[in-house]
C-alpha cells in the first residue's frame, strides 16, 4: 500500500511548530507494512491544500492530511477537501448526534463549522476532542492536535496494510563515507536495503522481506564495521 503525508498549517512553515505528526505516522505506517513514499507541508490555503490533495489522491493508494480541522479562521481543510472532489460542504447530522451523545453538547453549543464535512464522507470521530475527520475516496483527514490524531488513526490503523519488513540495526563508531564499501559490500551479499543515518556515531539500518536474511546482513555488517561500544 502506497501512501502520502499531507501536513497543514503555517506554523510548521515558519518553525513555530515541529511536525511530530508526520514522524509519528510514518512510524506506524511503516510498522503496519504500508509504504510511506511522500510527505508533503502546505500552508493554510485552500487552493493549495486542495491542489495538493488532488495530485497526490491519482498517484497513491491513500493520502493523510493532518491539520486545519475546527471552525476557526485558519481551520481550511474540509474545505479543501470538498474542493479537491468537488462536493459540497454540509453539516454532517452523525457528527453531531455522536459528539451529543459522548460530549455532551447540543447542536447550539457547537461552533459553525465544526461538524462540516464533504458530501457522502465517512466520519471519524474525535475520542480526544471535538471537530471529527473524515474519509473521502482514499484520503483520510485527521486533526494537527497530536492527541486528537494518533486516537483518531488507530481507529482505522486496520485499513493501512502490507508487508512488514524485519529490521535490524547496527551503529558504527566509523565515519560515514568510510562505510561505503562496507554497505554496498553488505547489498551485494544479501537481499536487503540499507539506511545510513549520521550522528554522533553512524546507525545503519538492515531491512528485508525476510528475518533471517536481515539478521545475516546485520550479522556480516557486525563484523566488517568498528561497533559503537556497548552495541549489538
Amino acid at each position: 500500500m502506497r501512501v502520502a503525508l499531507v501536513s497543514v498549517g503555517d506554523e510548521l512553515l515558519a518553525g513555530d511548530t515541529v511536525n511530530t505528526n508526520a514522524s509519528w505516522l510514518g512510524t506506524r505506517l511503516t510498522e503496519r507494512g504500508a509504504d510511506v513514499e511522500r510527505a508533503v507541508v502546505v500552508p493554510d490555503d485552500i487552493d493549495e491544500i486542495a491542489a495538493t490533495i488532488a495530485s497526490l489522491h491519482d498517484r497513491y493508494d491513500a493520502v493523510l492530511v493532518t491539520g486545519g480541522l475546527g471552525p476557526t479562521h485558519d481551520d481550511m481543510t474540509m474545505d479543501a477537501v470538498a474542493r479537491a472532489f468537488d462536493r459540497e460542504l454540509t453539516e454532517s447530522d452523525e457528527a453531531v448526534e455522536w459528539l451529543e451523545a459522548h460530549g455532551g453538547y447540543e447542536r447550539d453549543d457547537l461552533a459553525t463549522g465544526t461538524t462540516d464535512l464533504p458530501s457522502g464522507a465517512r466520519v471519524l470521530h474525535n475520542e480526544e476532542g471535538v471537530a471529527p475527520g473524515c474519509v473521502v475516496d482514499g484520503v483520510y483527514v485527521f486533526p494537527g492536535v497530536p492527541d486528537e490524531m494518533k486516537a483518531m488513526f488507530e481507529s482505522v490503523a486496520e485499513e493501512f496494510t502490507g508487508t512488514v519488513e524485519a529490521v535490524e540495526f547496527v551503529y558504527a563508531d566509523e565515519p560515514e563515507s568510510a562505510l561505503l564499501d562496507r554497505i554496498e559490500g553488505v547489498r551485494e551479499r544479501f537481499d536487503v536495503s540499507v539506511g545510513s543515518y549520521p550522528g554522533e556515531h553512524v546507525r545503519l539500518k538492515v531491512q528485508s522481506a525476510s528475518q533471517e536474511e536481515a539478521t545475516a546482513a546485520a550479522d556480516w555488517l557486525a563484523e566488517h564495521v568498528t561497533l559503537v561500544e556497548d552495541q549489538r
